[in-house]
């Protein structure tokens, strides 16, 4: 194995033509350059230097490798020149997915100030919901993934469901994000302070994403029936525009209903309350790249700002 201090002191012998005045030049004993060079040759297997009195005159290797050493210290030189650019976060990148409601509110924040302190980092944005976002981080498909998972509906039952899914995973909790009741302005309960889910028994209902459908279900059926599911869609403004339309009643994150300009629909808090943890998930070793590190410390200012709106 050559190493690259080795190739440094054989470039200086070979341009000062002596150990002492390599020495000199290197900052450093002339035992020092001798010592290396002995290993040099050893790792290379050949002699490199021919000593004759106090000359120094490179063999056949030598001079190969010298002119090799040229380019592979400046390719060195370049790389930690990139890598101290980017543990100084003066480059790199930062590759994030996110659910809809996230990337319409948590995001932009943290980004804009990631942006803004550090601008030589690029991060790149596409959207997914979990389990989807889950997997591509695990793929390796993004560096960072804003997800969220419901509590359980069991009453038996304690802490956050499917809490061991991200067991793998640095999980940095974000917010809590209740979910609301969305019914047409004009309905019966429009107004109400606290409407109770079995209140909604009869209604039709709008339905959001996969995993916010099998819950959705799992609430209703808590609280004694099954939910009559008329129209489903993975677009939040889709749900508040047919709630709006007087098609069906829905129950949204507050995340959701803030991402979207709602027109003709009315919000109600729902009993039994209903919430989502938010979290930034991503994987433990690139929980320690500074640029990923740094987006996390934004996604959780942006979301300590939401909590308190």
């Amino acid at each position: 194995m050559i190493e690259a201090r080795h190739l440094r002191v054989l470039r200086a012998v070979a341009g000062t033509g002596s150990f002492s005045a390599a020495a000199r030049e290197l900052g450093c004993t002339q035992p020092a350059v001798s010592q290396q060079m002995k290993a040099l040759e050893q790792s290379a297997g050949t002699p490199l230097l021919v000593r004759t009195g106090r000359e120094m005159r490179l063999t056949q290797a030598g001079t190969a490798l010298v002119r090799h050493a040229a380019g592979i210290l400046a390719g060195l030189t370049a790389a930690e020149e990139e890598v101290a650019a980017i543990a100084g976060l003066r480059a790199g990148r930062v590759r994030l997915v996110s659910f809809p409601s996230g990337s319409s509110t948590l995001v932009p924040t943290a980004l804009a100030a990631m942006r803004a302190e550090h601008p030589g980092t690029r991060i790149s944005l596409v959207e997914a919901e979990p389990p989807r976002s889950v997997e591509m981080l695990r793929e390796g498909d993004c560096d960072l993934a804003l997800a969220f998972r419901y509590g359980s509906v069991a009453p038996a039952a304690a802490g956050p469901a499917d809490g061991g899914e991200w067991e793998d995973l640095v999980v940095r909790p974000l917010l809590t994000d209740r979910l609301v009741g969305l019914v047409p302005d004009g309905h019966r309960l429009a107004g109400a302070e606290r409407v109770g889910m079995a209140e909604l028994a009869d209604e039709p209902w709008i339905a959001g994403c996969p995993r916010c459908r099998r819950h959705l279900v799992e609430v209703c059926e808590g609280a004694g029936f099954t939910p009559r599911i008329d129209f489903a869609t993975d677009d939040y403004p889709a749900v508040v525009g047919l709630v709006g339309a007087g098609l069906g009643v829905a129950v949204l994150p507050e995340l959701a209903v803030e991402s979207v300009r709602a027109k003709g629909v009315s919000t109600v808090a729902v009993e039994p309350a209903v919430e989502r943890e938010v979290v930034a998930l991503t994987l433990p070793d690139l929980a320690r790249v500074p640029a990923v590190a740094a987006t996390l410390a934004e996604l959780e200012r942006a979301a300590a700002r939401a909590a308190t709106r």
